[in-house]
């Protein structure tokens, strides 16, 4: 029997528009507490520090009690841990304006500091969803200057936050700004809304008809990310074959999460889904070491295990690449022999594609 906050919280959802969606999600520690049982005080001291949103839409795939979509939305106390870092990949110190420049040709483009869903195990839950760390015009304007004055630059990754939550007409004005610089040579855009909130772009023909626009000048490329089979619907599937079907590549980006996709048959169910609805399995990071995300991290073992377990048992366009995305900015490194200097219970040391060594922890278990 359903209580009265989820009849509220779930009803009228069909043939809504997406802006409903976000405008009914859930952002205070009274109305999570109402709809999920979790203690209030708890959830309060949490939001606190990392803010949330849970829209009805995406909470409604499974609404288990600490199943792979609560897991993924609902804050949990564990999250106020201090074990990691602010900021893992030491990307603020790699900020020019809204852009990011970590690799010699190409750079992060953060258009947005919004999602649709706020991830629990964000790698930058420093910033999302904190209205204080908006992006301003000012650094639009710098980023802009700075991928223009450099010319080494082939390549930017829209980001954010998600920039699918920005309006059709500004984001395509930010790809227009991306195309117009002659060494530009790709843009790539990183959403999760295909996931989390696919009426976005099921609803809006614009969308889909600027991206097919946009891309016959440059190529686009988007990657989405799904952790669970849960996540693949009839709205998700419709999303991402209508952004196949008008030219846009799809790549996935998933995350080893503790108790949502840390087994095979959840990886291999998950994988050959994404291709039937032409989203290629891309890669499958490690956790970030991000402050507030230990209890989701596995060991560098088990995830190993897992990715070699698909060889041979589905198709090898299935299979992920793994990645570590090293500490301290050192860049995202194939988990394989040639590159693993030593295991042990305490941590990997690996080596990166500049040579740089560097440790990744073992996760901690917290109680």
């Amino acid at each position: 029997m359903k209580s009265l906050s989820e009849e509220k919280f779930f009803s009228g959802m069909k043939n809504k528009s997406w802006q409903y969606y976000i405008k009914h999600s859930i952002t205070t520690a009274e109305e999570i507490a109402e709809l999920t049982g979790a203690n209030k005080e708890e959830i309060q001291k949490v939001i606190d520090v990392f803010p949330a949103r849970i829209n009805p839409y995406y909470f409604s795939l499974d609404k288990t009690m600490d199943g792979p979509i609560w897991k993924q939305c609902v804050p949990d106390v564990k999250e106020l841990s201090k074990i990691g870092f602010v900021d893992p990949l030491n990307e603020d110190e790699m900020k020019h304006g809204c852009v990011i420049h970590r690799y010699p040709t190409k750079c992060l483009f953060l258009a947005s500091n919004q999602c649709a869903n706020y991830c629990r195990f964000c790698t930058r839950k420093r910033r999302v969803g904190d209205l204080k760390k908006n992006i301003s015009r000012e650094e639009f304007s710098q980023g802009i200057d700075y991928i223009e004055e450099t010319k080494s630059i082939k390549d930017v990754l829209i980001s954010g936050g998600d920039p699918l939550m920005l309006s059709t007409i500004a984001l395509e004005k930010i790809i227009k700004s991306l195309m117009e610089i002659d060494h530009v040579k790709i843009l790539r855009i990183g959403s999760r809304i295909p996931c989390t909130l696919p009426q976005r772009i099921n609803q809006d023909k614009k969308l889909v008809s600027m991206l097919r626009k946009m891309s016959s000048i440059k190529p686009i490329y988007l990657n989405t990310h799904f952790n669970h089979p849960k996540e693949i619907t009839p709205e998700s599937s419709a999303a991402c074959l209508a952004l196949a079907n008008a030219g846009i590549p799809l790549g996935n980006q998933s995350v080893f999460l503790r108790g949502v996709n840390d087994n095979y048959e959840t990886m291999l169910e998950l994988v050959e889904k994404l291709i039937e609805i032409k989203v290629k399995p891309y890669y499958v990071y490690f956790p970030d070491l991000a402050v507030g995300t230990e209890h989701f991290r596995i060991r560098v073992e088990k995830g190993m295990e897992i990715i070699n377990k698909l060889r041979g048992r589905t198709s090898g366009f299935a299979i992920p690449t793994l990645v570590i995305d090293a500490p301290g900015g050192l860049g995202k490194t194939h988990v394989i022999k040639d590159n693993i200097i030593e295991m042990n219970d305490k941590e990997v040391v690996m080596r990166n594609y500049q040579g740089k060594i560097f440790s990744y922890p073992q996760p901690v278990d917290l109680i």
